[in-house]
């Protein structure tokens, strides 16, 4: 007997088996299975099913389980595709339910669909003839089949009745299993999955258990056992799914087209778009810039790639039209001129020497992959209008799953075990946060965890399930940038399911989307593009005339000078310490060096950087392995530091042609030692042609080696150091601007906005403190300064923001007092909750009264707000109070200054009036050291400081003697200090939080950070 599987349930059916892959095709060869079906509720994870066995040589079979209205009863059938119209059918059926999110199939649809499919209804208790004839009537006698199930391998009940029904009607009789788990062990383990599913715990009544626990992949014995007395029911089984025979391999590319202006062609039309817009980008065309437009014309001509090209810059015109900022290119679409002279791009890739084979390789041919940065306030608008466009049924957005991470899987499991919520967070604390660790390692790594599990069985229990549920996939979403287009309706190649805001979803991921033939495009969001249009608002408001991005020169002095001081707190891509001290090193003085710095610095490359500081500086000489390589590497001062420059290399000395000398850098970079050789003989043999000598062929090879993976693409460098320039221009430049659109950005990221303004402090900039009368909802630019926004205010909420605002505009006069406010606002908005944080910011201060006063009389005032307006609608004096009389301040005694600052700190996360070191530094007569000019310096040198004990982590060395890291700060900015034993033991009484102290030591540079080791503090 030959075993076949009719209804397999995999993992991809979310929190419905805890079928994998990988351990299904093992079990399945070992079980010597011939066909196997998927039958999930939806078609996720089809695609990777059907690889996965056909890469075994088991039959797959697709199939898919739903529920069908009849005329008088809802059942259950699973459907097959018998031939490619049956499985477009599926597509068709799965989609049409899932984009109208209906859990029933109607009648008429499924008559609709049924072409090429096969239909097996479960018998059951309930099974009547008129259903079954119903079925019969719509799939006919050869496509209609009958199943039997025999759980554990006992009989049903209603066997008799179904097996006498089936002969009445000439239905046959297939035997049937539903596998949901692998093992029959792994009964337990789905039944925890299936709790969690319902959102249920196990003790839970309500839950819904598993009706049998034999939903494992059966063996072939099990098979022969259970239905030992009805072989031929065995045969129909293995009869329907030999019957199926679906192939779905790609044929090729499905592109979609761009719709043209009449007695219009696309070759002719790109053309005319590009030489257009070439002429309008570069004021003098020379000959280099026509053959690069030619010849690029000609690949893309010859790949059939024009409608791609025409669909991408014309979401790109209407980008611009509507005002929305898009990043000057990303990746290697930016080495093409034709990208450039249709503002797809905003580098001109000769400039730059970028290779246009690194983006399009006539030698290997893929699909074209422009990706886009959109500010990512507005990236929507650009899908949408596309969507409008080709239409909704042409366009989807990409679906992504969520699988159980190692923390999630041990959470989720003790939860639906009926852990207390103390040891749920204890269980977090004991996985190490590592990305993509799993259970397994996290049970070598933590030996807490370790200790847990053993203590009780039920801790064990909970550990093995959890292990078997790591990996699962939990939830859909939708992919961060992933977008199809097809020609072609999407329902007719893949299945696509409701998303948000009328944009469909397709159910298959990105690898699966691709794997059809589909194309895919990213419209990425760019936070950074929305801190640049937020700053350009700005500085435009009110201006005739208004600034942009084309005017930024890419060589302004006082911009270099930003970058050499590190300066760039803010600024894309060059923010961190480690970036920073590079720039330091570097000494930027053009363009160039910001691109070198963005390709350096990773890990591998920043090796190069000291190298690279060195030569530029003259104190090192600048070498060559061979002259031929001086022309290439002279920019970056000898150093292999981009992709395209191996492949000029392997072009020059080699003969390649750029597309050949792509296919080398990436053979190269995978460092497969058979392919290395081969390369290696190929290399030397072209070179020799072109007359060099063997020796100097493999020494320059050996670079190739070496630098192939460290390469990074030039292209994708110089687009994005266009951004990270324009954005240390608009700092240098714009600076109240470029610090209130990112401190709005920042709004909720305290730490984030206490450096910011720390900063401000430094450069001398006014910040303005909240005001009810002043501030708006976020950060903004006020009299040559940046007023503190009131959504950065903790506790306000953001209703009472909206209200106030609406409030504030609809007065002719400022409030006069805080009973006015409360009688506006009404006792709907003016609560204790709100108005305390606003009163302890500062907010209210221009009522001309401490804020100790104002404190003692809000309750007062919430009181009056009551009697006056209870309610939004209810104005007990019709807007006139006066009659009523106004409440009295209750007076109060200033608060103490520490008081103050404390409460400060407490709603706006910072000490805003001043910092409590300020008062100490004055007291002091010996020479104090600013924190901000030590983070500054990269000489080490003995310092003294006054700082606020901010965060204390208390460890012990090899040896178990205790020492101490601390984050101490002061008005300038806060750094790490470091106690060893020795000082540790001297001082250790004196490190409490928020503890002030004079603190002597020396600094120097750790990982590009500065720090303090302490020798002696005081208070």
């Amino acid at each position: 007997m030959k075993t076949v599987y009719p209804q397999i349930v995999t993992s991809a059916d979310m929190l419905k088996s805890t079928i994998q892959l990988e351990q299904l095709t093992k079990k399945l060869k070992q079980n010597n299975a011939k066909a196997a079906a998927i039958t999930n509720s939806r078609l996720y994870g089809l695609l990777p099913f059907w690889h996965a066995l056909q890469e075994q040589q088991i039959k797959p079979v697709l199939g898919l389980t739903v529920n069908v209205q009849l005329d008088s009863h809802i059942v259950g059938l699973v459907l097959y595709a018998k031939d490619h119209n049956g499985y477009e059918n599926l597509l068709k059926i799965s989609s049409s339910m899932e984009t109208r999110d209906i859990t029933v199939l109607p009648k008429r649809w499924l008559e609709a669909y049924k072409k090429g499919l096969i239909a097996v209804y479960k018998g059951g208790s309930s099974t009547s003839q008129e259903m079954l004839t119903e079925l019969q009537m719509i799939f006919g006698t050869v496509h209609f089949y009958l199943a039997m199930e025999r759980p554990n391998g006992e009989k049903l009940a209603h066997e008799e009745m179904i097996i006498q029904l089936g002969e009445q009607l000439s239905i046959p009789i297939t035997a049937f299993h539903m596998s949901r788990y692998i093992e029959k062990e792994d009964a337990f383990a789905y039944e925890v999955l299936n709790a969690m599913d319902q959102s249920l715990k196990m003790t839970d009544h309500a839950r819904l258990k598993p009706s049998t626990n034999s939903l494992h992949v059966l063996s072939k014995e099990e098979w022969s056992e259970w239905f030992a007395d009805v072989p031929t029911w065995i045969d129909q089984a293995e009869q329907m799914l030999n019957s199926c025979n679906v192939t779905i391999e790609k044929t090729a590319s499905i592109m979609p087209k761009y719709p043209l202006p009449e007695k219009k062609n696309s070759k002719d039309f790109l053309r005319e778009l590009c030489e257009d817009g070439l002429r309008k980008r570069i004021k003098d065309v020379t000959k280099s810039y026509i053959d690069r437009l030619n010849y690029e014309l000609s690949i893309i001509n010859k790949m059939n790639y024009e409608d791609y090209f025409l669909i991408v810059q014309d979401f790109m015109n209407f980008s611009k039209q509507q005002h929305i900022l898009t990043g000057p290119g990303r990746g290697s679409s930016a080495s093409s001129l034709v990208a450039f002279s249709l503002y797809i791009t905003d580098v001109d890739p000769l400039r730059y020497g970028l290779l246009f084979e690194r983006f399009l390789n006539p030698e290997r041919i893929t699909m074209p992959d422009i990706d886009i940065d959109f500010a990512d306030s507005r990236r929507m608008e650009v899908i949408q209008y596309v969507v409008k466009k080709y239409g909704q049924n042409y366009v989807s957005q990409i679906i992504t799953f969520g699988t159980l991470s190692a923390k999630a899987a041990a959470r989720e499991v003790a939860r639906v075990f009926g852990f207390e919520s103390t040891t749920l967070e204890a269980i977090s604390s004991f996985i190490p946060t590592k990305p993509g660790i799993t259970l397994k390692e996290a049970y070598t790594m933590s030996e807490k965890l370790r200790e847990f599990i053993q203590t009780e069985d039920i801790r064990k229990k909970w550990f093995q399930v959890a292990l078997a549920l790591e990996g699962l996939p939990r939830n859909a979403s939708t992919h961060a940038a992933g977008v199809v287009l097809s020609p072609i309706p999407l329902v007719d190649v893949i299945p696509i399911q409701s998303g948000h805001e009328d944009i469909y979803l397709t159910q298959w991921p990105m690898k699966e989307v691709e794997q059809v033939g589909l194309l895919k495009m990213d419209f990425l969001g760019l936070r950074n593009l929305t801190i640049i249009e937020r700053i350009l608002k700005i500085i435009n408001f009110k201006q005739s005339n208004p600034f942009t991005l084309t005017e930024i020169p890419l060589h302004d002095e006082l911009t270099f000078q930003l970058l050499q001081q590190g300066d760039t707190t803010g600024v894309f891509q060059l923010e961190s310490a480690g970036m920073r001290q590079a720039l330091k090193q570097i000494n930027p003085t053009k363009f160039e060096d910001v691109v070198a710095v963005n390709a350096l610095f990773r890990p591998g490359p920043m090796d190069s950087i000291p190298l690279y500081a060195k030569r530029k500086a003259g104190h090192a000489p600048v070498t060559y392995e061979h002259p031929i390589l001086e022309p290439i590497l002279k920019e970056t001062y000898g150093i292999i530091v981009y992709q395209e420059q191996i492949m000029q290399i392997a072009s020059k000395m080699a003969g390649f042609t750029f597309g050949e000398a792509d296919l080398l850098r990436r053979a190269v970079s995978k460092k497969n030692r058979e392919v290395l050789q081969n390369e290696r003989v190929h290399f030397v043999q072209k070179a020799i042609q072109e007359g060099h000598s063997d020796q100097s062929a493999n020494a320059v090879y050996d670079l190739i080696v070496r630098f192939a993976d460290y390469g990074f693409p030039k292209s994708h460098a110089v687009a994005y150091s266009v951004i990270s320039f324009q954005m240390a221009y608009l700092k240098t430049h714009f600076p109240v601007a470029f610090y209130s659109a990112l401190l709005s950005t920042a709004t909720g990221n305290q730490a984030k906005i206490n450096d910011l303004m720390m900063e401000m402090r430094q450069r001398e900039m006014v910040i303005l403190a909240p005001s009810i009368f002043s501030s708006q909802r976020f950060f903004t630019v006020e009299k040559g300064g940046v007023r503190f926004g009131l959504q950065g205010i903790k506790g306000v909420s953001h209703n009472f923001i909206q209200k106030l605002l609406q409030k504030r505009m609809e007065r002719e006069n400022k409030w006069e007092d805080i009973f006015e406010l409360a009688s506006d606002l009404s006792a709907v908005h003016f609560t204790r909750k709100n108005v305390e944080p606003l009163i302890k910011s500062g907010a209210l201060d221009e009522f001309g009264l401490d804020r100790s006063t104002l404190l003692s009389t809000l309750d007062a005032a919430v009181k009056y707000a009551e009697l006056i307006s209870p309610t939004e609608e209810s104005d007990l004096f019709g807007g006139d109070s006066s009659h009523f009389g106004k409440s009295k301040y209750i007076k109060s005694d200033p608060l103490p200054i520490m008081i103050k600052l404390q409460f400060e700190k407490e709603v706006l996360g910072q000490y805003f009036s001043e910092h409590p070191t300020v008062s100490k530094k004055k007291l002091l007569t010996d020479k104090i050291i600013n924190i901000w000019d030590i983070l500054q310096t990269t000489t080490d040198m003995p310092v003294k400081i006054v700082g606020l004990i901010q965060e204390i982590k208390r460890i012990r060395t090899k040896k178990g003697e205790a020492m101490a890291f601390l984050t101490v700060q002061d008005d300038t900015g806060s750094l790490s200090v470091t106690l060893f034993p020795e000082e540790y033991a001297k001082f250790n009484t004196l490190l409490k939080e928020q503890e002030m102290l004079v603190i002597t030591g020396k600094s120097e540079l750790r990982n590009g950070r500065s720090q303090i080791i302490t020798k002696f503090m005081e208070k």
